[in-house]
């Protein structure tokens, strides 16, 4: 599998410890003029350190932040340790249903908001996934074509998801999974 989605690097490790089962998206400034899209049912997930990502979840996984940042590698290097599945998708059209999300995720209601209203679109997209952990991490060079205000991205080769397993429990997943769709 070659294809990447760049999140936020507090984001990947709350998917990664199963903190959280959702990824919420409003889209890049590159993603064209239909805007953000769920392209593909599995992906890498590559974590990026742009914007304000500390200041924009909540005080916990702000903690968190502080703890594993200087354990991040290098600006011209990328972790590899997860992958997704999408399990389900939805399209929000209103900031209350946005809202109502709130305890799944770790993003601050302001970051909500702010993503809600960016654009000429007043909606964000939810993707609940299934995330599943690598044994070891894989450690990548950052390229050129990896730069810009997009989602999707291609790694130059493919990574094998042969000894990935889930990071949560099927029981777990499934009890995170109904809540979403409640």
């Amino acid at each position: 599998m070659r294809t990447a989605f760049k999140e936020w690097a507090i984001v990947v490790d709350a998917l990664g410890r199963g903190e959280q089962i959702l990824i919420l998206r409003k889209g890049g400034i590159h993603e064209g003029k239909d805007g953000f899209q769920v392209e593909h049912p599995r992906f890498w997930l590559f974590p990026t350190l742009f914007h304000q990502q500390r200041e924009s979840v909540l005080p916990a996984a702000q903690k968190r932040f502080d703890t594993i940042a200087p354990q991040f590698p290098g600006t011209d290097r990328v972790r590899i340790e997860f992958f997704a599945e999408v399990a389900d998708w939805r399209r929000i059209d209103s900031l209350e249903a946005a809202n109502a999300l709130r305890g799944q995720h770790i993003w601050t209601d302001q970051v909500i908001a702010e993503r809600f209203e960016w654009g000429r679109s007043k909606n964000i997209f939810a993707l609940a996934v299934r995330v599943f952990g690598l044994p070891k991490a894989i450690e990548l060079p950052i390229l050129p074509s990896h730069a810009g205000c997009k989602s999707w991205i291609e790694l130059e080769a493919d990574l094998s998801t042969k000894e990935a397993v889930p990071v949560l429990k099927d029981a777990a997943f499934a009890e995170k999974l109904e809540r979403f769709h409640k």
